[in-house]
């Protein structure tokens, strides 16, 4: 790359960059209605703003895509030796952004008495997001808003390239499949709590992948008084620029931003957004309909459970249980 190509590329990285801290201000003056901060309308913000956050998107969209086989394999090997969970290709979960009520309240009141939308994303070994889904109605649960995605159609349809026995790891809220791990659930033996462990250091990925992207992205914290289909566009511009920035600044996310394991002491030390964010992008709430999964499904999260106790176990996991 040149120098003439070089200055006009870092140029619109630092636009991109005062655009979004302007969305979050212009958003903070349109809730708390101080027009005058910025002398600019809330009907103008509402007509302006989106189409910002969708520029945005658009110029970093190809941060986020689905990846291709020697993505998947680099993934994999990722999970596999920073996070001890072998075949692993990333950790899925969903969270509620919430909204102001609108007009049809019914179909985004959640169950924790909220209005919301959902932002449902898979995440690699590395903190970026490898797949969004955003928008759905915060009433949708149950892992109901996987089922209905275009990711969970290529997963069973097995058309994403995936090197061979891949897998994702998911909390109680989403199904068992063959390709969908999730936690051992009623009284787990003790290799079945390895195995709960084992899964929990691997999606704790994504958990924290949404925590920084709040922390970094104050716009999420509080309830946003837009319509639905206006906050969906400022959602996706987040996390596109989630991922450029974890991509190209190695100061983005730093040690202390996200958890770690002290295994000495066998805790979790939370990472620093944790204690910013108690109550902000909460989960999906615990299955409820009966997951009558496959004894396929089964039969491999049992294998995984028993490699983690033999041939695959690291040396400090009982102290993690």
């Amino acid at each position: 790359m040149d120098n003439q190509t070089a200055i006009p590329m870092e140029l619109n990285k630092i636009i991109l960059l005062l655009a979004m801290q302007c969305i979050q201000k212009l958003i903070s003056a349109r809730q708390k209605e101080k027009k005058e901060r910025f002398g600019v309308g809330r009907s103008t913000i509402s007509i302006f703003l989106p189409e910002v956050c969708e520029a945005i998107y658009s110029a970093l969209k190809d941060y986020i895509r689905i990846p291709s086989r020697e993505d998947w394999i680099r993934i994999e090997h990722g999970f596999r030796t920073k996070w001890n969970f072998p075949g692993c290709v990333g950790a899925l979960d969903g969270k509620h952004i919430n909204i102001f009520a609108p007009d049809d309240t019914s179909d985004y009141y959640n169950y924790k008495g909220a209005n919301s939308i959902i932002l449902l994303a898979l995440v690699d070994d590395d903190y970026c997001f490898s797949y969004i889904n955003v928008g759905t109605n915060g009433r949708a649960s149950d892992g109901g808003v996987y089922q209905k995605s275009n990711l969970a159609q290529a997963m069973e349809n097995n058309t994403l390239n995936l090197p061979d026995q891949s897998v994702i790891v998911a909390d109680a809220a989403f199904p068992l499949k063959t390709y969908l791990m999730k936690p051992y659930q009623t009284t787990p033996t003790r290799r079945e709590k390895i195995f709960n462990y084992r899964l929990s250091r691997a999606r704790r990925i994504v958990e924290n992948a949404f925590g920084i992207l709040v922390t970094r992205f104050r716009v999420l914290i509080n309830a946003i008084d837009m319509t639905p289909k206006k906050i969906d566009p400022i959602t996706l511009a987040a996390c596109a620029l989630h991922n450029w920035l974890r991509k190209t600044s190695d100061m983005y996310i730093t040690q202390r931003c996200v958890d770690f394991e002290d295994i000495q002491q066998g805790v979790v030390v939370p990472g620093a957004w944790r204690a910013q964010m108690r109550q902000v992008l909460e989960g999906l709430p615990p299955t409820r309909y009966n997951n009558h999964a496959s004894r396929r499904a089964e039969a491999i999260r049992n294998t995984y459970a028993q490699l983690f106790e033999t041939t695959e176990a690291v040396p400090w996991q009982g102290h993690m249980i």
